[in-house]
């Protein structure tokens, strides 16, 4: 089958590899309706991420379950699935206290920007639908598997409440999601920060209030000015550069609370502000399999859209294209039909 192999930064390839096969009794099998590519598999396209050898790409994933190894119970061949980009047996103390990303068992997915895939821990891992899902909500349901259940993180661990007022830094497809997370969790005020047109629009349709293009000291006295002084009761760091984690904190009110869910590079953190601060902060790799039933129903019912924020859609063939593109900001998320 052909599947997308990063050789080294920039040299992103869809080569012939051989099919999955099971390799443990908790494996499956699944032939994905549709893939993508995630805005941290920038990282090691930019040489931002060691990468000592080839490196099979994509964690984003939702199919048919086709074989199944001989101790999975709980989903079974011809099954519609969704999956987390974390792998876990949902057994552990750790996943159930809901942190299924650190489970004891943890593993990262990957090889998924292909037409078929292995998924270990598939029991812990996937969650089947009760029927076939409709092919226009395919988009949907790929985007719960990641970019949603992230930016739903964001916004649970930032406590966004009813009546709440959120500031979300980044207006990448993880930070648009969260936009429409803190919509769903009754946010009254939901401030975007966003320098790019196409991006502000979908913000506006996920829930933003408002935009805030300027970054640095001027967003941060824009944000304040917007607050009456006072600083967002939640805000959701979807970046994870050092910049935008010092935009979080400083738009934070005193004992308000960080939500961060980018992969930081070249983060550190000042202890004194920090403790004179007073700012709560929660965030690391996001437990998608805690949330993946609830989304995967407010998809089935039509109560969301998160697929929309895929604006490009390329054939697995051009795979190369839709890393340019996101790579250049061309485009927010590249769906791949596979």
């Amino acid at each position: 089958m052909l599947a997308t192999i990063l050789h080294k930064p920039g040299d992103i390839r869809c080569e012939e590899i051989a099919d999955p096969k099971i390799l443990r009794p908790t494996d499956a099998i699944i032939k994905l309706s549709a893939s993508c590519i995630c805005g941290s598999d920038l990282w090691p396209y930019r040489g931002l991420q060691p990468a000592d050898e080839p490196m099979h790409m994509g964690h984003e994933y939702c199919g048919i379950v086709v074989e199944v190894g001989a101790e999975v119970r709980t989903v079974r061949p011809g099954q519609f699935v969704v999956g987390s980009f974390c792998l876990s047996d949902n057994t552990c103390p750790h996943c159930r206290f809901g942190f299924q990303s650190s489970c004891e068992q943890r593993e990262f997915m990957s090889g998924a920007q292909a037409p078929y895939a292995r998924v270990p821990l598939a029991d812990g891992t996937l969650v089947a639908t009760a029927e076939v899902p409709p092919a226009e909500l395919v988009p949907d349901l790929l985007a719960v598997s990641d970019v949603l259940g992230t930016g739903w993180y964001a916004a649970d661990a930032a406590e966004v409440r009813e009546g709440s007022t959120v500031v979300v830094v980044g207006d990448g497809a993880v930070g648009l999601m969260g936009v429409l997370a803190g919509k769903e969790m009754g946010a009254a005020r939901i401030i975007a920060m966003s320098r790019h047109e196409s991006r502000q629009k979908l913000a506006r349709e996920f829930g933003a209030t408002d935009i805030v293009a300027e970054r640095g000291e001027e967003g941060i006295a824009r944000i304040k000015e917007l607050t009456k002084g006072v600083g967002a009761d939640s805000v959701l760091e979807c970046v994870g550069t050092g910049e935008s984690f010092d935009q979080a904190l400083a738009c934070s009110r005193p004992g308000g609370t960080i939500g961060y869910v980018g992969v930081p590079h070249g983060v550190s953190f000042d202890g004194q502000k920090l403790f004179f601060g007073q700012k709560r902060m929660l965030g690391g790799p996001a437990p998608v399999r805690r949330f993946l039933p609830d989304l995967m129903d407010r998809v089935l019912k039509g109560r969301i859209k998160p697929g929309k924020v895929f604006d490009l859609k390329l054939p697995l063939a051009e795979v190369a294209e839709g890393y340019r593109a996101m790579d250049e900001r061309r485009a927010i998320k590249v769906i791949l039909e596979v």
